[in-house]
């Protein structure tokens, strides 16, 4: 089992940046495929970003290509998720989730939130117009 635990959610302007932390703890952190995912009220939980377990392959969805990126420090037990020129429409709650299923790194399958069986809590990030 691994347990996650988000942070850096926060209230910011239109154009603005924030940097959003997940930090997980029991099973090898590297053993798992990461990502981000938003649920916006009254919307349906979408996918945001994947990234590989080395770390050496990622994905974003098109609505933030060029302005969110994935990363992870496998050292830390940390993937983070930098939210740049954020807009208003970025205004939801964040998830972080980790998958122990093994498909090819490039598989469309992690941009599903049911290959997903580990979630953290959630972070709000409200983006003011």
């Amino acid at each position: 089992q691994v347990q996650l635990v988000e942070s850096g959610g926060g209230l910011v302007q239109a154009g603005g940046s924030l940097r959003l932390s997940c930090v997980a703890s029991g099973r090898t952190f590297s053993s798992y495929t990461m990502g981000w995912f938003r649920q916006a009220p009254g919307k349906e939980r979408e996918f945001v970003a994947t990234i590989s377990r080395s770390g050496g392959t990622t994905s974003n969805a098109d609505s933030v290509k060029g302005r969110f990126t994935i990363s992870r420090d496998n050292a830390k037990n940390t993937v983070y998720l930098q939210m740049n020129s954020l807009k208003p429409e970025d205004t939801a709650v964040y998830y972080c989730a980790a998958s122990d299923r093994i498909y090819a790194s490039t598989s469309t399958r992690y941009t599903q939130y049911t290959t997903y069986g580990h979630w953290g809590q959630g972070t709000q990030v409200t983006v003011s117009s």
